[in-house]
């Protein structure tokens, strides 16, 4: 069911007036993601006719942008991408671990967002990769799934990366299985200060070679010394490693992934109201205990879009990355290994599991609850009114 209210709603109803407002502000990765959301599933992406063979009832269906950004498309790429992450799965328990930037390298990050990301995200895995290869703790070569969220729940800025464990690795000599212990994986404390140690030594190595730029509040930090001492104040706080409960099985890491790899900044099923004057929406404020979490925002609309806005990845840019036995080049081999030494026959059939979630999901005829089927009418796109910034980017 649509849900009654949705973040193209607002664009296309302030979008305009927030173009105008913000014109030497608004960089040309945010007007394209603000046209390709403006456009989606409407005339001016052309469409197709759907018909039910049981009643006869036709219905057009509009194309969508598909567009990384937009809160509409990320259901189809979900369940492909879920379904293709089947294989991977091994017979251990899941870690979930979660790596966030302090407030004054978050700053950083946002105004240099393709180098700070990337570099969060390397740094989170090379972290948990190095204390895990350590006798003391584990003694083994792990695979990391990393997913980069910028967004807290109202929207703010607020980088962070979740990286998905399986509980154990592969031993030095890759001739066995080295399980973690029960319940627990890699202790956070140590994790959080090499991840500290780490990343501002990568920072400081960025900002060296120029690869850091910095323009309006943050200007100062062109200064050498200035940038040292900022580095020094980060180095003296602790930073924020957490770790959550293990999953309780593979339904649940498949469940976790889907939720989290193809989330954008906020879901239009938690948008409560919106009119002239403001958007109301759901978040929770971790803050609070028991039921008092759950609130009701209300922002101006481009105050809202604003925030939206904040979370638009640079161009290319690969918010899902795997690490360690995972990594794409050797992924395939070194999971075969991991199921030879955990005694797991490997998949017979991986494309069975995907044909059938493609049909739990096909459309329905809302007369006859019969299956339609797509027929040979498409519709044809309308150009819009206007000069248009929209671009396809399933990135």
């Amino acid at each position: 069911m649509r849900p009654t209210f949705e973040v193209a709603d607002i664009f296309r109803r302030h979008g305009g007036p927030y173009r105008r407002e913000n014109a030497g502000h608004l960089g040309r990765g945010e007007r394209r993601v603000m046209g390709a959301i403006e456009a989606c599933r409407t005339p001016r992406l052309g469409g197709h006719v759907d018909a039910c063979d049981e009643c006869g009832r036709t219905r057009i269906s509009y194309n969508s942008c598909r567009n990384r950004h937009c809160p509409k498309c990320q259901g189809a790429a979900r369940k492909e991408w879920v379904d293709a992450r089947i294989a991977d799965l091994l017979p251990v328990p899941y870690f979930h671990m979660v790596f966030t930037l302090p407030r004054g390298l978050a700053e950083i990050a946002f105004q240099n967002k393709a180098v700070v990301y990337a570099l969060l995200m390397r740094i989170s895995a090379e972290t948990l990769q190095a204390i895990a290869a350590n006798p003391k703790w584990l003694g083994a070569e792990i695979g990391v799934t990393a997913v980069l969220h910028t967004w807290g729940q109202a929207m703010t800025h607020h980088p962070h990366v979740h990286c998905v464990v399986p509980g154990g690795g592969l031993s030095s000599d890759r001739s066995s299985w080295v399980a973690s212990r029960p319940g627990f994986f890699l202790p956070v404390r140590v994790l959080s200060r090499l991840f500290r140690r780490l990343f501002l030594a990568a920072l400081a190595g960025a900002f060296a070679r120029g690869e850091l730029h910095f323009f309006n509040e943050l200007a100062h930090l062109n200064d050498d010394n200035t940038f040292t001492r900022h580095l020094a104040r980060a180095r003296s706080i602790e930073w924020v490693v957490y770790s959550k409960p293990p999953f309780g099985g593979p339904d649940q890491v498949l469940a976790y992934l889907g939720r989290y790899t193809h989330r954008v900044a906020i879901a239009n099923s938690r948008i409560a109201h919106a009119d002239g004057d403001h958007v109301a929406f759901r978040w929770k404020d971790y803050r609070a205990n028991g039921r008092d979490r759950e609130k009701i925002m209300r922002l101006h609309p481009h105050e809202f879009i604003r925030r939206f806005l904040l979370h638009v990845l640079p161009d290319g840019f690969h918010r899902m990355r795997h690490f360690g036995f995972l990594a794409n080049c050797h992924r395939r081999d070194r999971i075969s290994l991991c199921r030879s030494l955990l005694g797991q026959p490997s998949p017979t059939n991986g494309r069975s599991h995907s044909t059938k979630s493609q049909q739990a999901h096909s459309q329905e005829c809302p007369d006859c609850r019969r299956p339609m089927r797509r027929t040979s009418i498409t519709i044809a796109p309308i150009a819009p009114p206007r000069p248009s910034s929209f671009r396809c980017d399933t990135s």
